[in-house]
């Protein structure tokens, strides 16, 4: 990146997000908060975990963005005999050219619904960890890219329900956000009842943009401006972390990377080609709670990954704002 984003960047870069999200926003009603946060995941180049109840409307929030994108989505249902081949694909030998030939499995898309995710085994759940973080699928030694843009949308259910294998901390940790949509407030619940007869209201979605154009906004992003107090702060945040009595493990460095990804799209988002310290304090719950690991014994006495981020939060000052529209 040889240039900061300008403000006319900027201006551009936030006038066509909010587009994606009204475009989103009207199949998935009344959740722009969550609409954001899952654009803002797409730019970072990263995924999202979604941990609800069924019938929320995960599928229609995968399908409306990728439909908004121009993009493919394909929809995983994890289960306990799915298969690691079944997942990234396969390779399969041609008798009439007497070669070997890979067929593409369903991770191939833009965007990729992984449906309880949890009720799969770690084998076929590792079997994500590559193309997460690297975007690409490795079978028989050949490597194979998934192109841009590249997102998992993985849906967990409570680890109390029977037949699910909890999502190990590396699992997790590729994840750049954890969220819930929840269920919608009783105005939208009565508008989506009256539409109750489109069984697919996502296809109705007109796209706003095209991947390529994506792309370039994800190469936009990296070039919001962090000033070193900003860096300086998310480095005490996550040793805060570290440091409490009630983490087994606190935030990574690797997490500490993601908040700042994060943070320069949700900054570019709101107009401004610069970081400031309340969109790491809005974004550092989504972004790193999940990856805190909990005492066995305060988990007990009721302390959550979000209560370890508050408190740092409360004890590390921030920096002052700095107007930097550089």
């Amino acid at each position: 990146m040889t240039s900061t984003m300008t403000r006319e960047q900027a201006a551009w870069f936030a006038e066509t997000f909010t587009r994606l999200v009204d475009n989103v926003g009207s199949v998935v009603l009344g959740k722009e908060d969550v609409i954001r946060l899952a654009f803002t995941a797409m730019l970072s180049e990263g995924h999202l975990l979604l941990e609800d109840a069924p019938g929320t409307g995960k599928t229609q929030l995968a399908k409306s963005m990728a439909a908004t994108v121009q993009g493919t989505n394909h929809r995983i249902q994890f289960t306990p005999d799915l298969l690691p081949s079944d997942v990234t694909g396969v390779t399969v030998y041609d008798q009439k050219t007497g070669e070997f030939e890979f067929h593409k499995g369903p991770i191939f898309a833009s965007i990729v619904l992984a449906d309880e995710i949890n009720r799969a085994s770690p084998k076929t759940q590792s079997a994500l960890l590559e193309v997460m973080e690297e975007g690409r699928v490795t079978v028989d030694g050949t490597p194979y890219e998934v192109g841009r843009p590249f997102m998992v949308i993985a849906t967990q259910n409570p680890i109390e329900q029977a037949g699910t294998y909890r999502l190990p901390e590396a699992q997790l940790d590729r994840f750049l956000m954890k969220t819930s949509i929840g269920y919608p407030g009783r105005e939208q619940t009565v508008r989506i009842l009256a539409g109750a007869s489109k069984r697919n209201a996502s296809a109705g979605v007109q796209p706003v943009i095209t991947t390529g154009a994506i792309a370039e906004m994800i190469d936009l992003a990296a070039t919001v401006h962090v000033d070193d107090a900003v860096l300086d702060y998310v480095a005490q945040l996550s040793e805060h972390t570290r440091d409490s009595k009630d983490t087994r493990l606190g935030v990574s460095v690797r997490g500490a990377m993601a908040l700042m990804r994060a943070v320069k799209v949700w900054a570019a988002a709101k107009g401004r080609a610069f970081v400031l310290p309340d969109d790491v304090k809005e974004l550092a719950q989504s972004v790193w709670a999940h990856r805190v690991v909990i005492d066995p014994e305060a988990e007990f006495s009721g302390v959550t990954g979000d209560r370890i981020i508050d408190r740092a939060i409360a004890d590390v000052a921030a920096p002052q704002d700095r107007q930097n529209a550089a």
